[in-house]
């Protein structure tokens, strides 16, 4: 048996698992008729977590394009979430920081992202739960590594 196979790789399981969260993530915002997308919502959590960093070490932090995240934050400053003040050492780069409106938003979010977590993890034991962490955890580390 091959280890490249969907029921056997860690690769294949990730992905999916990663693709199920995002699905389930997308019905529930929607179901609480929340105004945001996925990805503007991982970014809204992205900026309240590395609040007065650069653009461009959050769009890092997130994987993705500077450009890409330029996008989801222009789309959340004209929702009021976030806004943008001068760097305070680099007079060229922009500062990202949460505003008030953005407090009663991640705590809808946190309602949404618990649900699903609950969903995910029904039938494993805390103690499981808390070994899967660690596990995958381990796997970011140890791909991270030398990738970043």
């Amino acid at each position: 048996m091959s280890i490249l196979t969907p029921k056997a790789s860690i690769g294949f399981l990730a992905g999916d698992v990663a693709r199920l969260l995002r699905r389930a993530f997308e019905h529930e915002l929607e179901a609480a008729a929340l105004p945001l997308t996925v990805a503007q919502a991982r970014a809204l959590a992205y900026v309240v977590a590395y609040a007065g960093s650069r653009q461009a070490v959050i769009a890092e932090r997130m994987g993705v394009e500077p450009m890409t995240l330029v996008s989801f934050l222009d789309q959340l400053e004209k929702a009021g979430m976030v806004e943008r003040r001068p760097h305070p050492q680099d007079r060229r780069a922009k500062a990202v920081h949460p505003t008030a409106a953005a407090g009663p938003m991640l705590a809808r979010l946190e309602e949404v992202a618990a649900r699903i977590r609950a969903r995910a993890v029904a039938g494993l034991s805390p103690g499981e739960v808390a070994t899967v962490l660690r596990g995958l955890d381990a796997i970011r580390a140890n791909l991270a590594d030398g990738c970043e």
